[in-house]
């Protein structure tokens, strides 16, 4: 699904009166969460999911090409971890 069609879908069932109103709010929803992760701390949606900021260490790892040896630095990347009711709809339960 396109950024565009889960805006359509945001408009159908969310009944908003535009499909820029619906922008708006999932405009709102991603940037709360990407604001909340960048100061570190976590986003639990019950049911859904949390996001949080996992520490990546730094390791060596060798480039592919070359075989050489390269150092990659440690550094924070954002996780997904979903939720119970996410993973059992998934599943079809």
């Amino acid at each position: 699904m396109t950024k565009a069609e889960l805006i359509n879908v945001i408009a159908e069932k969310g009944e908003y009166s535009s499909k820029k109103d619906a922008e708006k709010a999932l405009s709102a929803v991603v940037d709360s969460i990407t604001e909340a992760l960048t100061k570190g701390e976590k986003v639990t949606l019950i049911g859904f999911g949390t996001f949080e900021v996992r520490d990546r260490a730094a390791k060596v790892a060798m480039n592919p090409v070359t075989k050489e040896p390269v150092e990659v630095p440690a550094r924070k990347v954002p996780a997904f971890k979903a939720g119970t009711a996410l993973k059992a709809a998934v599943d079809n339960k």
